[in-house]
């Protein structure tokens, strides 16, 4: 066990998915956004509260540290339905083994994501290393399309302090802080490098590719992705695990 760990066991009165739980459930739907946006709350519905909750309690109900990869905000067919990042339904339900009864549309970036996941071990090994959320934690539409938190300046001026708050307050989860890995390249990355040189969250963050970019633009090189995904996996968990 690291110092690391054992500092999160000290601290951490519950496990890490009670407390996650507890955050997810204070979220609410926010009332400042420009007009003509709105972001999704999924957890208001009980039945996918319990299919998050289920979830959680089944790869996080210890007191375990994860390295964190942090996307940009949840997709409309992804978290802005089930509540779970870069989850859809069908992978919801045929990858984690959870029965639910919602639409089963597929996402690009959860079919990338999980494939991912299988070539890194399956579910149990990824998740009990790993923890996957969004810079921003709702999902975000305009006319009932997906949108980017960055992809308006009203909108991100108005999501600004809420991504802050909403970061700090995964940093209260037994996460590791020597390095966190950035979903998306361009500016995801950079408002995460803008934020931790002010808040020095992470001593290092590792970039790598939108899945829904390679799935839209690049698809013939998923499988190199794939491969650049699985190093830097394995970097970080290096880095968060094997070093004093």
């Amino acid at each position: 066990m690291t110092t690391h760990q054992s500092s999160s066991r000290q601290t951490l009165a519950n496990t890490f998915a009670d407390a996650f739980l507890q955050y997810n459930s204070r979220l609410v739907v926010p009332i400042h956004l420009p007009h003509a946006f709105q972001a999704l709350h999924p957890f208001a519905s009980p039945e996918i509260a319990q299919l998050v909750s289920t979830f959680y309690h089944k790869y996080y109900a210890d007191y375990d540290l994860r390295v964190t990869l942090l996307g940009i905000n949840p997709g409309r067919f992804g978290g802005g339905i089930t509540g779970i990042p870069f989850t859809d339904p069908i992978r919801l339900k045929e990858k984690c083994g959870i029965d639910h009864h919602l639409p089963m549309k597929p996402e690009l970036s959860s079919q990338f994501i999980y494939e991912m996941i299988e070539r890194y071990g399956g579910v149990q090994m990824f998740y009990h290393h790993f923890f996957i959320h969004s810079l921003y934690p709702l999902a975000l539409v305009k006319d009932g399309k997906n949108v980017n938190y960055y992809d308006d300046k009203a909108l991100f001026d108005a999501v600004y302090p809420d991504i802050i708050s909403h970061i700090q307050a995964l940093l209260q989860l037994p996460i590791c802080r020597r390095v966190v890995i950035c979903i998306g390249e361009g500016k995801n990355f950079a408002l995460l490098q803008k934020l931790n040189q002010t808040y020095h969250w992470w001593q290092t963050i590792i970039p790598v590719a939108h899945p829904r970019f390679i799935m839209q633009y690049k698809r013939k090189q998923m499988e190199l992705y794939l491969q650049q995904y699985l190093q830097v996996l394995h970097q970080a968990k290096q880095d968060c695990f094997d070093k004093s």
